[in-house]
């Protein structure tokens, strides 16, 4: 499912680059397609521009260069995912009219659809397909439907269109990174994806996600502000020791670390378990499985923390599991390490491809 805020006529590629601007590190992955196949020929992982502020376009431009380069300086398209913070991501009833008029209409009156007044916002929207095993009916005449509303201030979406020019990109594509697990986990996980109840969630640097998926719809989805970064500054404050000595210690998860993470880990795992209760009561349907990306998905001690507090299992998940692989030797010996982290630049890049 694509909701990009800027498409030049949201054309299908046969090569694409997509770019997570997380707010610690920057998640890059080149994907190509050659007949029926999805290839995944290069991802790049390095340190975000500016974490306590936004960058200037012209910072950007810069390090958007340098990814570029990092995947081989091969890349002219790029699909670029905005961060939890930058954009939303809701469902919404509206008139089943096209896409242009759902635009205008929500930017003439957010209010009355999202209960929210937002000025100066940039919208796209995605009409729900009906669920798996329901028999679609005819529209009637002022019929509303269900509909996932994406939204970006028009200043940040001007900023990074600046930004990827200045890099020498054109930029093809502008979505938000809250769909993006969605995308990637239908492309690796495509049986789970169509047939269950689960849930993905993603552990950020400051924050999570938490999206509910039934039978391949989006029902519900939710942002926390806990991230990687609280459960670092933890360990490092517990054990007195730098903040990269305690990311090591976090994701190895030494037994002298186990208590303290138990306790940084309950606030997320109460609101994640919140989220859960709310969906299976809505629905009367059970959550199957909890499916863990992000940083922190790298430890498995965590996914067992995570899955106590959430009494669901909990597994970390492959992103490129769904895709082909043709990576530089180095890379191949890399990529399941970094595969956790590569769920939102994948799933934007499937969206144009």
């Amino acid at each position: 499912m694509a909701l990009p805020f800027l498409s030049s006529k949201a054309r299908k590629r046969d090569q694409i680059t997509a770019v997570d601007l997380g707010t610690n590190a920057t998640k890059a992955v080149q994907l190509q397609r050659r007949g029926d196949k999805l290839i995944l020929v290069g991802f790049a992982v390095q340190e975000a521009p500016a974490k306590d502020a936004a960058a200037s376009p012209e910072a950007l431009g810069r390090h958007l260069a340098q990814i570029n380069q990092a995947l081989g300086g091969r890349a002219k398209q790029v699909v670029l995912a905005l961060g939890v913070a930058d954009s939303f991501v809701r469902p919404a009833e509206l008139p089943m009219v096209p896409a242009s008029d759902m635009r205008t209409m929500l930017k003439f009156n957010s209010k009355a659809y999202l209960q929210q007044e937002l000025p100066d916002y940039l919208f796209d929207c995605y009409i729900l397909p009906p669920r798996a095993g329901t028999k679609p009916e005819p529209l009637k005449p002022n019929q509303k439907g269900r509909v996932l509303v994406g939204g970006a201030k028009r200043k940040t979406v001007d900023d990074l269109q600046a930004a990827a020019r200045s890099a020498g990109l054109v930029p093809e594509a502008i979505v938000p990174g809250l769909i993006a697990p969605a995308n990637a986990f239908e492309s690796a996980q495509p049986e789970i994806f169509r047939k269950e109840a689960v849930a993905l969630v993603d552990v950020g640097f400051r924050n999570s996600s938490i999206t509910l998926l039934l039978c391949g719809e989006p029902i519900l989805s939710r942002v926390v502000a806990i991230g990687g970064e609280r459960l670092t500054s933890g360990v490092a404050e517990s054990l007195g020791v730098s903040y990269a000595e305690a990311e090591g210690i976090k994701l190895g998860l030494a037994e002298e670390v186990q208590s303290t993470m138990l306790t940084l880990l309950s606030p997320l795992g109460r609101e994640l378990r919140a989220s859960i209760d709310f969906f299976e009561h809505q629905h009367d349907k059970a959550v199957s499985q909890v499916f863990v990306s992000g940083g922190s998905a790298r430890s498995d001690n965590i996914l067992q923390m995570l899955q106590t507090e959430l009494m669901a299992p909990c597994v970390k998940w492959n992103p490129a599991g769904g895709l082909s692989l043709a990576l530089p030797p180095q890379q191949m010996a890399e990529v399941e390490q970094f595969a956790p982290q590569l769920a939102v630049a994948v799933g934007a890049a499937l969206t144009m491809l």
